[in-house]
């Protein structure tokens, strides 16, 4: 059990490095920077140790094309964003919607049934995100309203998780249908999706620049590059193998259940690095949504 807290311990510290990052950088030359840099290694390491798994075959061009597209382009470029006006805990508070995105497209695309119960759950559940959509919570958003309730950095992360929840679908099925391995998978993706965002970031952002003070210049180059491969670190290569390990030891419901923490340990080490003070409101939500998946997850959970 430890290593799950150990494993959203790090989701969580991916969420406040990746803000201290945008303070150096354009949210979208940095995911091109990032994901090409990732792709790039674990491409290296299957061409040096297991050239065998380096291959795509025609028939999955497509699928390929939209884990860039999907699961990683647009997953992280309207995630990050969305992180340059919204706090640290918030984007990880909302990210953490995933759960019941997934079970609204398991519903109308996979026919899968959905009880009472779970409806039940997932109404619980979407009200807690309510109570955090909306509320201007983040300085950031200012200025920034979009249409009802929502700010544009919200609408761009809720994008962004509707997105990823898809990139996973696809990629299950080059795992079950094709049996590519996960490395080849996402080295394929951060790669051609961060080149993909470099060619973004050159339409929309203009000449990439590091946003560096002239007292001391190379300490922020330096921290902005150190920051970017502790973050490389942490959630490219550490944390998604530490996820795949725990799948072989727990269920994926109980794993997507336990996610609520995250937005916690987000909002801890928000405040105590980024100096970012969560309200009352954010820890109530964070509650009402840990009910919503108890008992959207509840028969799962016992049969565990």
């Amino acid at each position: 059990m430890y290593l799950v807290i150990l494993m959203y311990m790090l989701f969580a510290s991916a969420f406040t490095i990746g803000k201290a990052v945008l303070s150096y950088l354009n949210p979208i030359f940095f995911i091109g920077l990032r994901m090409t840099l990732a792709g790039s290694i674990l491409l290296a390491y299957l061409y040096f140790f297991k050239r065998k798994k380096l291959y795509i075959k025609k028939e999955y061009i497509g699928l390929f094309a939209q884990i860039t597209i999907f699961h990683i382009f647009i997953a992280y470029v309207f995630e990050f964003w969305a992180l340059k006006y919204l706090s640290s805990f918030k984007t990880a508070f909302i990210y953490n919607l995933s759960p019941f995105i997934s079970a609204i497209f398991a519903y109308i695309f996979l026919s899968e049934k959905m009880n009472l119960r779970k409806w039940v759950g997932l109404l619980i559940g979407c009200f807690g995100f309510f109570l955090i959509l909306g509320n201007g919570e983040s300085p950031g958003e200012a200025g920034k309203q979009a249409f009802l309730f929502l700010s544009w950095p919200e609408v761009s992360l809720l994008i962004a998780v509707i997105s990823a929840v898809y990139g996973w679908v696809v990629f299950k099925k080059l795992i079950t249908r094709g049996n590519y391995s996960p490395l080849m998978i996402n080295g394929f993706g951060m790669l051609t999706g961060g080149i993909l965002a470099f060619v973004t970031s050159f339409l929309f952002e203009g000449y990439p620049t590091v946003r560096i003070s002239s007292m001391s210049p190379f300490c922020d180059i330096f921290a902005c590059l150190g920051y970017t491969l502790l973050l490389i670190l942490i959630a490219n290569v550490i944390s998604y193998n530490l996820y795949g390990y725990l799948l072989k030891k727990y269920s994926v419901t109980f794993l997507s259940f336990s996610g609520f923490i995250c937005p916690l340990f987000a909002a801890l080490f928000g405040n105590v690095f980024l100096g970012e003070a969560p309200s009352l409101r954010f820890f109530i939500a964070v509650v009402i949504v840990a009910i919503g998946l108890f008992i959207f997850y509840r028969q799962e959970l016992r049969c565990k």
